[in-house]
């Protein structure tokens, strides 16, 4: 396979589940603002730090307010990160090899990127039509998702799409829970409690993660178990932990894959050695930050491995990764 191909079949995957998990975490940031009691404060602004579009906003728009940050995350294509730049970039890298998937895909792909198109600038100016617009495109998403599990050989192709999808998912797991850290609870000791739980079921209902959490973890949601859940949890399919282990396992059908799958192995021990008694607001950031600094790691030597063109700058790149992860 070409690494152009390669590198196509990835990034489809990752705008694909980049343009599900940027409705999810608007979503999520919506649920959580509308349960919080009074004395509790979160600023919209805290969206575009936590998917480091803080600098282009401010450009681009000026003051960060609600309409405007959603217009920018929803429906600007100026913004690499909105859901209507991550369908469009998905379709385009598609176009370039249709004949590997199935044919019904590209037809549904291309209507979700149409619907998108139309319906995002109307989508994004209210909080009701924005929720509707969002959990619709996030149900069409899955729609593709289940194609391609149930129509696909469990080819190369497949293994990388696999691998992208649960890169991107990973770490929007991660930005979703990182939310919560910027969230001013009220100091009534009473009102902190139940704001603290309402802001956590709003994350766990965010991920579909909710009824789950229930069955498995506990009836009470409590900060320090959902944490643990999502981040570690070997099961639920959008715990950091399960993505982590569904790229190895696509690693391990792919050639060359030492080094990345050795950076995988290494993000997993960091994550498994994780204490999460302390939930401090800082402390819960400081640890999300390097599991983001692991995944980046991560995608660095899928880059270096399968993308690279020979040239002298990435061959480079991936020797600095090697003795980064050897010094780890």
């Amino acid at each position: 396979m070409l690494s152009r191909v390669a590198e196509n079949l990835y990034w489809m995957a990752r705008y694909l589940e980049r343009t599900e998990d940027m409705a999810r975490l608007i979503n999520a940031t919506t649920l959580m603002l509308l349960d919080l009691p009074p004395g509790a404060y979160f600023g919209w602004d805290i969206l575009l730090q936590v998917t480091g579009d803080a600098q282009l906003y401010a450009e681009l728009y000026g003051t960060p307010e609600e309409n405007r940050i959603m217009r920018f995350l929803i429906a600007d294509e100026r913004n690499p990160n909105s859901v209507m730049a991550a369908i469009h970039q998905a379709r385009e890298n598609c176009r370039t090899f249709r004949d590997l998937l199935p044919g019904e895909f590209w037809e549904r792909l291309n209507t979700l990127f149409l619907y998108v198109r139309d319906q995002a600038v109307s989508g994004a100016d209210s909080r009701h039509a924005r929720y509707a617009f969002l959990n619709e495109v996030i149900a069409r998403r899955h729609a593709l998702v289940g194609l391609l599990i149930s129509s696909m050989s469990q080819d190369n192709v497949y293994q990388l799409i696999k691998l992208g999808r649960n890169m991107e998912r990973a770490d929007m797991t991660t930005r979703i829970v990182d939310v919560t850290s910027a969230v001013i609870l009220p100091q009534d000791q009473g009102l902190q409690k139940t704001a603290g739980s309402s802001l956590w079921i709003g994350v766990l209902k965010s991920l579909s993660a909710f009824e789950m959490y229930r069955r498995h973890i506990s009836v009470q949601v409590r900060s320090n178990q959902v944490v643990d859940y999502l981040l570690k949890d070997s099961k639920f399919p959008r715990s950091m932990k399960y993505c982590l282990g569904e790229m190895e396992v696509a690693l391990a059908y792919l050639p060359n894959a030492g080094t990345p799958a050795e950076a995988v192995r290494r993000a997993r021990r960091r994550l498994d050695n994780l204490k999460l008694t302390d939930l401090r607001p800082d402390l819960l950031h400081e640890y999300l930050d390097q599991a983001q600094r692991d995944l980046a790691v991560v995608h660095r030597t899928i880059q270096g491995i399968y993308f690279a063109r020979g040239d002298s700058a990435s061959e480079s790149l991936l020797n600095g990764i090697q003795l980064q992860i050897a010094e780890a």
